[in-house]
Formats: C-alpha cells, structure tokens, sequence
C-alpha cells in the first residue's frame, strides 16, 4: 500500500499444475496460459492488486514455470527506487528436499518472504481467474472485524458446490461458521437455497495469525496443507474466520453488467465460456475499462490487417493478425493468419495460429503456433475430433502447442 496506510505484501499461488485445462497447461504453469488474446491469465490477479497500491507482491511458482517466470520478469518491472516489485519465486525447499505438499506448504516454505518485509497484512490470492476486484476494500472490512483472516466468497448454484470451497456465512453474514472444500451436497443459503457462497480463493490475513496458522499446520501428520482444505478450516474452528461477500466490491469504471463478475476458468469448458463472455454485444467482462486496467505486454506487432476479402464479425481481433477469409464470434491472439475461403467460428485462436485455405474451425482451442492446412477440418466431424483431438465434456475441441492438423 501507499505510504500512510497500512503495510500489505501481496503473495499470488502459481503453482497448480492445471492438469483440467490440458492440453493447454502442457507445456506451461496454468497461469501463462493466454486468454482474451493478449493476456495471461495471472495478469488479471497482479493487475487487481496493483491498481490497489498493493506494490510488493510474490509469485509462487512451481510446474513447468518457464513461460510463467519469463512473462513476469519482462512485464511486471515496477519501481526498484520505491522498493517496489513483482517476482516470481521457485520452489525453493528450504525445509527439505520435496516439493510444495500444498498450497499451505508453499507459503510456509517461503516465509522467509514475510519475515523480510514484516508486513501488518499478507494478500494471499489465486493466480487463475478472471475478474476484477479492489483488494482495499476487502482489506477495510478485515481490519474492521479483527479476524486473523478474511476470505472473499460469491453466489453460485449449489449444484457447483464440489468444484469449490463453500462457506457457511455466521448469523451476521460477516463471519464464517463452517468451510468444507469441494462437498457434495452442501446446505444452501438461507436467502437462497439454491445457492452457496463459493470461496473465490482470495485471503488476507493478519501476519501473526498467518504465521501461527501455517505452523499449527505443519505439525499436523494428517493435513492435506492447502489453504482451503487446511488453513481456513483450522482458522474457522478458532473463530478467526470472517467472510467478504463479493458482491460489494466495485472497482472505478464497472458497469452494471460487469460488476460481480469472476470465473474460475480451471477447465476447458469454463476458459471457452470465458472468451465468449468477452464477445457478446454487452459483454459480460469488459476487457475496455481504462478506469481499472488489466495489464500485459504484447510485443512490438504491426496493426491487424484485413484482404482479400476478410472479414471479422462479433470478435476480437490483435495486432499482428492477417484475416484473408472470415472469423465469427472468435477471439484471435497476436499474429493469427487466416487464409482465404477459410472460415472461423466460435474458436480461440493463441498466438501465431495459421488457418490454410479453405480450412474450417469450428467451437476450437487452438495453442500456439498450430497450423491447420488447406481444406482441413476441426468441429465439423464429432466423431474423427474425437479420435484425433481432446474434446471436452462440453463439446470444446483443444489442439495443443504446436499442432500441426493431417
């Protein structure tokens, strides 16, 4: 935070290996996977704390990190001359050889990044979702209500409950009476029964009671040592638990469409719903909001050039793309080419994609650098996708980093 006010170090988790977006997190930690075109998805979460003054922030990487830590370095410069920074932190091991056990163990593993800024408050935040949120908020209400941590929870259908930590709201709507990660058949609330309040895997905590959390939970032989199966439950049963209802935070420049909005985009069906969120006519996430930007780095790239021809409706189009044939309800990244008499619809094009002449794609993911040849196919034939290609339970069709399509 600015000077003045309260001291806050921002910890992002990018560790998960992703193995529900497969094949896209097969060669990359889940939070490099591009999404809206020019994005990466841990951009949103740093872009959050960021415009909140939250100016110290660390990344816990693990898997297949590369691409991850290479993006962070070369985007995420702030100010050495105001102590500032962005950085990815590896595995480091420095309580024994093994990797991170959890989520829990990654942050205990690297408290030696707490105790060398000696913050008043640690914002723990997950490195996969899309959504906009201003973290001082949530932290007003933290300090407000003394909890040792405050986790950030919104609405969904109860029927979602088991992709996700539920919580159990107190009486006052303000404290957390019960956390059970992933149930089966939760109660639903009591305003409405139909829904739960879903963990959004966003926390802050006091120091100390973090601290003292992570090493209660480490002399525990049968914890799982993840934040939410582990931490909040421990912090619940304590009566340190207090609960941010999501629905309240309003960063500058929403509209009312926008506001509220988060997705967990953990599969490929969930990150496919996701790109045609931002494609609608009033999109449901507004990738425009100059009030609240969400920052990356794209590269030095010509404009989008349009022949032959090549026409683009409902879609979104990045620099560098030559659109020879025609794209529908898409989202191209950087450096697409579509040839003529190609067609392309309902698909999400990464970087550098080549679309043959003639070529159809149709309800597609395609990774970088796939090339699609003249007169080929995706989306057209459910049976042959689905002996050459990964399809998800959805019907989405998912060609991995460089693909080149028979």
């Amino acid at each position: 935070m600015r000077r003045g006010g309260p001291s806050v170090l921002g910890i992002v988790l990018a560790g998960g290996e992703g193995k529900r977006l497969m094949p896209l997190t097969a060669d990359r930690a889940k939070p490099a996977v591009t999404f809206g075109g020019t994005y990466r998805l841990v951009d949103f979460v740093l872009s959050n704390l960021v415009n909140a003054d939250v100016l110290r922030i660390c990344v816990l990487t693990q898997y297949k990190s590369h691409s991850l830590d290479r993006h962070i370095t070369t985007t995420w410069r702030m100010s050495s001359l105001l102590g500032n920074y962005v950085t990815p932190v590896p595995a480091q091991q420095r309580l024994g050889p093994r990797w991170y056990l959890g989520s829990a163990d990654a942050i205990l593993q690297s408290l030696n990044l707490v105790y060398d800024e000696q913050p008043e408050y640690v914002a723990v935040f997950g490195a996969d979702h899309v959504y906009r949120m201003d973290p001082r908020q949530m932290l007003a209400q933290h300090i407000e209500g003394g909890a040792g941590v405050t986790v950030a929870g919104i609405r969904v259908p109860r029927a979602e409950s088991s992709s996700f930590g539920v919580i159990t709201p107190g009486s006052d709507g303000r404290t957390v009476e019960r956390f059970l990660e992933k149930p089966a058949d939760p109660p639903g609330l009591p305003d409405d029964p139909g829904c739960v309040f879903a963990s959004m895997g966003n926390y802050i905590f006091t120091t100390k009671a973090l601290i003292e959390a992570l090493h209660r939970d480490a002399e525990d032989s049968q914890s799982v040592h993840d934040m939410g199966g582990s931490i909040l439950p421990q912090l619940t049963a304590r009566g340190e638990a207090g609960l941010y209802d999501f629905s309240e935070n309003h960063v500058p420049g929403e509209t009312p469409g926008d506001q509220g909005y988060w997705r967990d985009v953990g599969t490929l069906d969930a990150y496919y719903e996701a790109h045609m969120d931002l494609i609608a006519e009033r999109p449901a996430f507004n990738l425009y909001n100059r009030q609240w930007p969400v920052y990356t780095h794209s590269g030095q790239l010509s404009p989008a050039r349009f022949n032959a021809g090549g026409i683009a409706s409902e879609s979104i189009i990045s620099a560098g793309c030559l659109i020879r044939g025609q794209v529908t309800r898409s989202v191209l990244s950087p450096g697409v080419r579509v040839d003529p008499g190609a067609v392309v619809q309902g698909s999400v094009l990464h970087d550098n994609v080549r679309i043959g002449r003639g070529a159809v794609v149709r309800g597609a993911v395609l990774d970088k650098n796939v090339e699609v040849p003249p007169g080929a196919t995706i989306g057209v034939n459910p049976e042959r996708d689905a002996e050459l290609y990964t399809v998800s339970k959805g019907g989405v069709i998912a060609l991995g980093k460089g693909r080149r399509v028979s």
